[in-house]
């Protein structure tokens, strides 16, 4: 006698699977984004236009970074 193995039911939530971990690169690379061009619109502004902001040089990083969490 030959036993039969369903496999239909793991493999569908393969595409859910497939579907949930495009979706979380996608916005984790958009967060990258946002904070790739926060980063480097911030250094090129010059030491006075910081201080006008409020921010110094050693602030950029963290400021970008909360730019990119926003950014959902």
């Amino acid at each position: 006698m030959s036993k039969q193995i369903a496999l239909t039911a793991p493999m569908a939530h393969e595409p859910a699977l497939l579907r949930t971990l495009v979706d979380r690169f996608s916005a984790r690379r958009a967060r990258n984004k946002v904070y790739r061009e926060t980063l480097a619109e911030l250094r090129a502004l010059s030491d006075r236009d910081l201080r006008d902001l409020g921010m110094s040089r050693a602030s950029i990083h963290s400021v970008a970074w909360e730019a990119a969490a926003g950014a959902r």
